[in-house]
């Protein structure tokens, strides 16, 4: 296989892999057909086509795999598959997905190597650049023949990237807090949403550091306690009243944590996996331009290299 840079999505699979018009089956049929197909088109997988449509459909039944409106990514890791294949399936008219308020227009169906865990985040991202927006996929959804659509994609900049990166792990639904704010709003979003860490804004919007529930005890405790290994001897002391009497008046900036792993979108996700390590963290956070614009977590992490 070449460099990663170097393959088109259309490597994958061909005009035979490709079923228009196919609004009047359901999401288990439509698996069923595109997996037959891949077997019909020769380079299938080692397992049958029973147990590889099973595969999908366990898959699924894990969650949704609609990564936006209109378009499914129904997939699988294959036991002794040697490389990826691709079938996909289009409706005009939409098909009804189930768990999915909106009808599935695109539906491409990978089968990935098991031993080739980045495959499917390179491949996802190939297939988010040709279908970039609404009206690409309506676009596509609407031609009449299996030659159109191939050739759509083959025309394209649909190339695997040469790695997956930051943008491709990250989440960008993440809490955060200005250094403005005090230790009782600190608290209260600890509590309110059972994190340990938020990331911390500055007036710009700037990422500045990072509030650790970790830290917040750490005011709470006299230093010299923390070179105790036995505290039962003062178990009536109270280290917190103090720091509840000054909660509203102690802002977040005193206790801010300015080391903490940081990397740009486009820092490859081995990098992202470094970082967390140096800094024994389960998130990284990723920053453009000084704006905080997705946080890499580590089961997430776990998941889409390992699982996904």
């Amino acid at each position: 296989m070449k460099k990663n840079a170097d393959i088109r999505l259309t490597s994958f699979f061909g005009v035979g892999d490709v079923m228009p018009h196919c609004g009047e089956l359901s999401r288990d049929e439509i698996v069923r057909r595109l997996v037959e197909g891949i077997y019909r088109t020769g380079r299938v997988p080692p397992t049958g086509i029973e147990e590889t449509t099973a595969a999908v459909l366990k898959r699924e039944a894990a969650g949704s795999t609609v990564i936006m409106d209109g378009l499914a990514l129904p997939h699988a890791r294959i036991e002794g598959l040697v490389e990826p294949r691709i079938a996909i399936a289009t409706s005009e008219r939409g098909i009804v997905w189930p768990g999915e308020d909106s009808p599935v227009h695109v539906a491409l169906l990978l089968l990935i190597p098991r031993d080739k865990p980045a495959l499917y985040l390179q491949i996802l991202r190939a297939l988010t650049t040709a279908l970039k927006d609404d009206a690409t996929l309506r676009t596509v959804a609407a031609m009449t023949n299996a030659g159109d659509i191939f050739r759509f994609f083959e025309s394209g900049k649909a190339y695997l990237p040469r790695y997956i990166t930051a943008a491709d792990i990250m989440t960008r639904d993440f809490l955060t807090l200005r250094d403005t704010d005090t230790l009782q709003a600190c608290v209260d979003t600890f509590i309110e949403n059972h994190v340990s860490e938020i990331a911390v804004l500055d007036r710009d919007g700037d990422l500045k550091g990072v509030v650790r529930a970790g830290e917040l005890l750490r005011v709470c405790l006299p230093e010299y306690l923390l070179w105790m290994s036995d505290l039962t001897p003062i178990a009536n002391f109270e280290p917190f009243a103090q720091v509840l009497e000054n909660e509203r008046r102690t802002w977040l900036s005193e206790i801010l944590v300015k080391e903490f792993p940081v990397v740009t979108p486009d820092t490859p996700a081995i990098q992202v996996a470094g970082e967390m390590t140096r800094f024994k963290s389960s998130k990284c956070y990723v920053r453009e331009g000084g704006k905080l614009v997705g946080v890499v977590r580590l089961p997430r992490f776990l998941n889409k290299i390992f699982r996904e």
